[in-house]
C-alpha cells in the first residue's frame, strides 16, 4: 500500500458512519476519475485537457443549480449524477472540486516546480481539497480544523512525492523543487540514470535532497496532527490512522537510506497492527514518536 491522496481516501471504510459512506464513494469516484483522465490511458494531451475542461464546466453547472450542458460521455454523466445528489444532500462547496480539477490540468502542463511556494500551491489544490470535503461532510469546518487538515493532506502528498520519485519520473514529472536540487548541487537530468539504476555522480547528494523533502513532509504531518486527536469518534480515528500511515512511510524511507529508487517504502500487512496500536493507544505524536522505526 502506498501513501497516495486518492488511495488513502477512506472509501466505504467501516470507520465511517454508514450514512456518509455513499457520499464518500461519490466524491472518490469524481477524484479518481479525474485523476485517471490526467494520468491513465494513451489519449493525447489535448484530448485529456478537453475532457477535464468539460468536467470543470459540469461542476460549475452543478454549483449554479442548472442542468449540465458540458459535453460528457455516458460514463461521465453517471459520475456527475451521483455527485450532484451528494453535493445537494450534504450542501458541499464546489470550490474543492474545482481546485482538484485545476491540479489535474496542471499535471498535464507543468512537469517541474521551481521552489517550495510553487510546490505548496500545487498541494493546496491537488491534496488539501480531499480533507476539506471530508471535514464538510462531518460538519467540522472551523478555521483551525481546515488549516490542520490542509497540513495533513500536504504532508501525505509530500510523503508520496518522496516515495514515488521514480514512478513520477516515468510520467515525465519531478516534484522535488528545482531550488532544492540546486542547493545540493544536483542536475535534474541525472534522474534518468537514477531511475534506470545506473550510477550517478552524486548519489549521497540525491539522498540528501530526498531527506530534505521528507523532513518537510514530516513537519507538515506533525503540524496537522492535533486535528486527528481533537476530532471525536470515527473521523478522529480514521484521521489518526492516516497520520500514522504517513509517518510510517517516512520512517521506512529513512530506514532505507532515503533511496526510494532502490528501496521504495510501502506499507504491508505487517504494519497494520502497529498503525492500529498507535491510532488507538498512543497520545498525539511528537517528534520522538514520529522517529520510531
Amino acid at each position: 500500500m502506498s501513501v497516495d491522496h486518492y488511495e488513502n481516501f477512506p472509501v466505504a471504510s467501516l470507520l465511517l458512519p454508514a450514512r456518509l459512506r455513499p457520499a464518500v464513494r461519490d466524491l472518490y469516484a469524481f477524484a479518481r476519475g479525474a485523476d485517471d483522465i490526467a494520468d491513465e490511458g494513451d489519449a493525447p494531451v489535448q484530448a485529456r485537457l478537453a475532457r477535464l475542461e468539460a468536467w470543470r464546466a459540469a461542476v460549475r453547472d452543478l454549483g449554479a443549480g442548472r442542468p449540465i450542458q458540458a459535453p460528457l460521455s455516458e460514463d461521465d454523466r453517471a459520475v456527475f449524477a451521483r455527485l450532484g445528489d451528494t453535493l445537494a444532500r450534504h450542501r458541499l462547496p464546489i470550490q474543492p472540486l474545482l481546485d482538484l480539477l485545476s491540479a489535474f490540468i496542471q499535471d498535464l502542463e507543468v512537469t517541474r516546480y521551481a521552489d517550495e511556494p510553487h510546490l505548496l500551491d500545487y498541494c493546496r489544490r491537488s491534496a488539501n481539497p480531499v480533507g476539506r470535503l471530508m471535514l464538510h461532510l462531518f460538519g467540522h469546518t472551523a478555521p483551525e480544523d481546515l488549516a490542520q487538515s490542509d497540513a495533513i493532506c500536504t504532508g501525505l502528498q509530500r510523503a508520496n512525492f518522496c516515495q514515488d520519485v521514480a514512478l513520477d519520473h516515468a510520467k515525465g514529472r519531478c516534484y522535488i523543487p528545482l531550488d532544492c536540487l540546486a542547493r545540493h548541487g544536483l542536475d535534474p537530468h541525472d534522474l534518468d540514470a537514477l531511475c534506470a539504476g545506473a550510477p550517478v555522480p552524486s548519489p549521497d547528494a540525491w539522498r540528501a535532497a530526498v531527506r530534505e523533502q521528507a523532513g518537510q513532509a514530516r513537519r507538515a504531518l506533525l503540524a496537522g496532527s492535533p486535528l486527528a486527536w481533537r476530532l471525536p469518534g470515527r473521523i478522529g480515528l480514521e484521521l489518526r490512522l492516516v497520520v500514522h500511515g504517513g509517518l510510517r512511510i517516512l520512517d521506512k524511507l529513512a530506514a532505507g537510506g532515503y533511496d526510494p529508487w532502490r528501496n521504495r517504502p510501502i506499507l504491508g500487512r505487517g504494519d497494520a497492527f502497529l498503525l492500529c496500536w498507535r491510532a488507538f493507544l498512543t497520545p498525539r505524536p511528537d517528534a520522538a514518536l514520529a522517529q520510531l522505526p
